[in-house]
């Protein structure tokens, strides 16, 4: 199956939901929570999401994690995570009680979309600081795409991972999370790069970036995805074509806000003032747009990128 055919089965396969003017989202993806280890990539950053986190909850916003929210591949205990980050799994589960949290699973927390996995480890968890099980996240529905309905039906904002335009990292998935466990972890803690990683290869993630606009292209709606952990960010006139990074950049995470029927690209990261003491800042790399006009223009768009190449 051709990569924009795949996009399109999830696609046709999502559940909508209905926002408007008044609706607060945050959309982050690739956070890769790991043990907490010396390969793992998210805990230099841990303190700008938690932060990030709380900020968030305050507001009123909707959280949604748009994939490989935690590190599968290179561990094998989903307990071992939550436990190393208790109290990101304890904010998150009070998004979740007030019905304000989705996740999306992507290629390395693929093992989400079994509800035996769900049951078994996201309903509830063994908090050994008490030696209690706690409710986590009780019968939760992992998603591979969800739509956004901004006002009316044909308003759609698409969010899904991305890794479906991928045979290794889709179909063949299983396969590539072996070469990444026994093979290229051991060889990146010796600091040798994983060459087929698609966040580390400049190459794949334009690759990846432009099968999915292509999608965009084809169906005239609004995509935002993660994946390539490269933050996109599409202008009017453009196609509309959203990324939202990743929560492992250097000293900094990033994502997409929705707040006002606007959409913005942010930035979390860690700032130093004059007396020396560091704080946390939070920083609109591009934007606030408002919605309404992408979808003014999404005709014009299809016409214009059709007779060209991307």
């Amino acid at each position: 199956m051709d990569p924009v055919r795949k996009i399109s089965r999830v696609f046709n396969s999502s559940e909508e939901i209905l926002i408007d003017d008044s609706s607060k989202i945050i959309i982050m993806s690739d956070n890769h929570r790991g043990d907490g280890g010396w390969g793992d990539n998210f805990s230099k950053n841990q303190n700008l999401y938690y932060a990030a986190l709380n900020y968030y909850y305050d507001k009123g916003f909707t959280y949604i994690e748009v994939g490989d929210g935690d590190e599968l591949w290179e561990n094998r205990s989903f307990s071992a995570i939550v436990e190393a980050y208790r109290d990101i799994f304890l904010l998150l589960a009070k998004y979740y009680k007030e019905k304000r949290l989705y996740f999306i699973y992507g290629n390395h927390d693929m093992d989400k979309k079994k509800e035996k996995f769900a049951k078994n480890y996201l309903y509830e968890f063994l908090d050994e600081r008490i030696n209690e099980y706690v409710p986590l996240f009780p019968n939760i529905k992992i998603h591979e795409g969800l739509i956004l309905i901004y006002k009316n039906r044909k308003n759609k904002i698409f969010l899904t991972h991305g890794h479906q335009v991928e045979l290794l990292n889709n179909e063949l998935w299983k396969i590539a999370r072996f070469l990444v466990r026994y093979l290229w972890r051991p060889l990146e803690l010796y600091g040798v790069n994983n060459p087929t990683r698609t966040a580390k290869n400049h190459k794949k993630k334009d690759k990846v970036a432009k099968k999915l606009m292509e999608w965009v292209i084809k169906e005239g709606y609004i995509l935002i995805a993660g994946h390539n952990h490269m933050p996109s960010f599409a202008e009017i006139g453009e196609v509309p074509y959203f990324n939202s990074g990743s929560c492992i950049h250097p000293f900094a995470i990033t994502g997409i806000e929705i707040f006002e029927g606007k959409i913005s690209l942010i930035r979390w990261y860690t700032s130093t003032r004059k007396d020396g003491s560091l704080y946390v800042e939070r920083e609109i790399l591009a934007g606030p747009r408002k919605l309404e006009d992408y979808f003014a223009t999404k005709n014009h768009i299809r016409y214009r990128y059709q007779i060209g190449s991307l």
